[in-house]
C-alpha cells in the first residue's frame, strides 16, 4: 500500500504528473487492494475513466463482490452510463445486505430517465429493507416533492426530522415548511419556518415564511418577515406585491402603494406589480395614476387581461365610450379575448348610440354571464329601451329563478306580462 500513499502525498503536494506517472505500475502489478484503493482515489480526483478500467477488471474477477459492482455502477453513472450502472444494479439480489444501497442508486437513475413510478418502487423496495434509515426516507420525500405530491412527502420529512436536520446540503425543517405550504397547511408550516430561520437567515427562507404567513392570514407576521426580507435584500422582487397586499388587508392602503411603488422601481417590466398598483391608486381615488400603472402594464403584455379589463373599467367609469371600443376592438383584432371585453363593449357602444353592435355583444356576453343578475338587470333594460319585450320577458324571468326575492325584477316582469 506504500505506492498507493505515495502517489496520494504527491498529489497532495501538486505534483501531480509525477503522481500519474506512477499509476500503470499498479494496474499493471499492484494487488488487487491497491488497484481497488487507487480506484477510489482516482474517483475522488475526477479521473471516472482511469477509476473504471480498474473497477471493470475487479469487477470481473470479484463477480459476487457487491461493493466493487456498487462502486463500479456509481461510476458508471458519473459517466452517464446509465444502461450499464442499471444492468450491474439489478443483479443485485435482495437478500444482499447491500440491495437497499443498490436500490437508492437505480431509483437516482430511473428518475433521471423520467421514470417516476419505477423510481418510486425501487426507494420503496429500500424502505421495506431499511425503514429507519433517514437516507433513504429523505430520498422518497424528495421524489414526492419533486412528482408535486407533497402530502406525500411531508410524512418521510417528518421522520427524517427526528433524527437529522441537514441531509445532502438540504435544510429539513425549511423543506418541510415548503411542503405544508403547498399543501394549504399554512398555519402548521410556520413553527418549521422559525426553526429553519434559527439555524440560517436567507431570503428564500423568508420569502416562503412571509408568503405562507400571508396565506395563513397572519398579515402583520408577514408584513414582519417581509420588511425584513427588504431590508436583507431589497432586489429581491417577489417580496413587494405580497407585502402590498398585506399592508392592504391591514387597512394601510397608503402603505401598499408605496410599497407597490417601491417594487416598480426595482423591477419597472413587472407587469404584476404595474397591475396592482393601479388597483390600489383607483382605491385611493387616484385614477390618472391609475391609468398611468395600467397601460404600462398592457405595454409590457398587449394580451394582458386583468389589466386590460381594469382599464376598460376605468374608461366606463369616466364615460371615454370611444377609448374602450378602440382599446378592446384593438386587442381583440389580435387575438385576445375575455367575456368581459363583450359585456364593456355592449355598455360602450350603448352609451354611443350604436345600437345593433351593442346587442350583439350583450347576446356574445349572455352566453357566459347569464347567472350574473347585475348583468340580466342591464341586459333586460337595453331590450326594454329596443322594444323586444318578449326577450326582456325572458331576461327577467332568469332573473326571479336565480333571486325570488328581487322585488324589482318581479314588478317589471308583471309589467312586461301585461
Amino acid at each position: 500500500m506504500k505506492r498507493i500513499e505515495e502517489i496520494v502525498h504527491l498529489v497532495e503536494s501538486g505534483e501531480v504528473q509525477k503522481a500519474l506517472a506512477l499509476v500503470p505500475d499498479i494496474k499493471k502489478n499492484g494487488s488487487d487492494e491497491e488497484k481497488y484503493e487507487l480506484a477510489d482515489h482516482l474517483y475522488s480526483w475526477g479521473m471516472l475513466e482511469e477509476a473504471k478500467e480498474l473497477l471493470e477488471e475487479l469487477a470481473h474477477r470479484y463477480p459476487d463482490e457487491g461493493e466493487i459492482r456498487l462502486f463500479l455502477a456509481e461510476v458508471y453513472t458519473d459517466l452517464e452510463e446509465e444502461e450499464n450502472a442499471l444492468a450491474i444494479l439489478e443483479q443485485i439480489d435482495e437478500d444482499d445486505p447491500l440491495f437497499a444501497r443498490a436500490c437508492l442508486i437505480a431509483a437516482d437513475l430511473y428518475q433521471m430517465q423520467g421514470l417516476e413510478e419505477v423510481s418510486e418502487r425501487k426507494l420503496q423496495q429500500a424502505y421495506e429493507k431499511m425503514p429507519d434509515e433517514p437516507i433513504i426516507q429523505f430520498a422518497l420525500a424528495e421524489l414526492y416533492f419533486s412528482m408535486g405530491q407533497y402530502s406525500k412527502s411531508i410524512p418521510f420529512y417528518e421522520k427524517v426530522l427526528k433524527k437529522e436536520k441537514t441531509i445532502a446540503g438540504t435544510h429539513i425543517p425549511e423543506r418541510l415548511a415548503e411542503a405544508l405550504s403547498l399543501c394549504g397547511e399554512f398555519e402548521q408550516a410556520l413553527p418549521y419556518y422559525d426553526e429553519a430561520l434559527q439555524e440560517k437567515l436567507d431570503s428564500r427562507t423568508l420569502f416562503g415564511y412571509g408568503v405562507t404567513a400571508f396565506q395563513a392570514e397572519y398579515y402583520q407576521t408577514a408584513i414582519e418577515k417581509l420588511s425584513e426580507l427588504k431590508a436583507l435584500d431589497p432586489e429581491f422582487v417577489p417580496l413587494y406585491l405580497y407585502l402590498a397586499k398585506a399592508y392592504e388587508h391591514e387597512g394601510q392602503l397608503e402603505k401598499s402603494y408605496e410599497i407597490a411603488k417601491e417594487g416598480i422601481h426595482v423591477d419597472e417590466w413587472n407587469k404584476e406589480l404595474l397591475l396592482y398598483a393601479g388597483k390600489v391608486a383607483l382605491k385611493l381615488g387616484k385614477p390618472d395614476e391609475a391609468e398611468s400603472w395600467l397601460k404600462k402594464a398592457i405595454e409590457i403584455d398587449q394580451g394582458y387581461i386583468e389589466a386590460l379589463t381594469t382599464l376598460s373599467s376605468l374608461l366606463l367609469h369616466q364615460e371615454r365610450y370611444e377609448e374602450v371600443v378602440s382599446c378592446l376592438e384593438e386587442v381583440m383584432a389580435q387575438g385576445e379575448y375575455d367575456p368581459q371585453f363583450e359585456w364593456d363593449l355592449a355598455r360602450a357602444k350603448h352609451k354611443l348610440e350604436m345600437y345593433s353592435d351593442a346587442l350583439n355583444h350583450y347576446r356574445e356576453a349572455y352566453t357566459f354571464f347569464k347567472n350574473n343578475i347585475d348583468f340580466l338587470e342591464e341586459y333586460g333594460y337595453f331590450l326594454i329601451e329596443e322594444g323586444d319585450r318578449e326577450q326582456a320577458k325572458e331576461i327577467f324571468q332568469q332573473i326571479v329563478r336565480l333571486d325570488p326575492g328581487h322585488i324589482e325584477a318581479a314588478d317589471m316582469l308583471l309589467q312586461l306580462e301585461e
